[in-house]
Formats: structure tokens, sequence, C-alpha cells
């Protein structure tokens, strides 16, 4: 059963139509379609998370599970070798 985040409503299929809509335009044109602008707070926030989320993370956790997950990256870096 999908997901709520994955159903396509109408307004997604609109909004599809648009972004075509504007990609051609700019084709024809040989203008760049325009890129949305970023909020820059949020960007400084997400630069602050990850800066400090893989240290965070291994400072929180015991050796013996530090070492359990090592070994289970492991395991499936080497599945997909062979």
């Amino acid at each position: 059963m999908p997901s709520r985040a994955s159903k396509r409503t109408v307004l997604d299929e609109l909004e599809d139509t648009n972004s075509l809509a504007v990609r051609i335009v700019a084709q024809t044109t040989g203008s760049p379609p325009p890129q949305p602008a970023k909020n820059p707070f949020a960007v400084a926030l997400g630069r602050l998370g990850a800066s400090k989320g893989g240290k965070a993370r291994a400072k929180a956790l015991s050796a013996r599970k530090r070492s359990a997950i090592a070994s289970s990256a492991a395991k499936s870096r080497w599945k997909k070798v062979h």
C-alpha cells in the first residue's frame, strides 16, 4: 500500500505541467530557467546540524554498539561486491 507521500494529486500534475512549460520557454528563449531562492537561515541551520551530526552520534553510542554498527556496515558493503 503506497504511503500518503507517494500519492500524486491533481496539484502535483499541474505543477509538473507548469515546470515543463517553464523549461520549454527557457529553452526557446535561450535563457536559463529561474531557480528558487533558498532561505539563508534554513541553509545555516542545516549546516549546523550536519557539522556535528555523526560525531555527536558516535559520542553518544557505547563502544560495543559502535562496533556492531561498523561490522553491519562492512557486511553490507561486502555483500554488494560479491
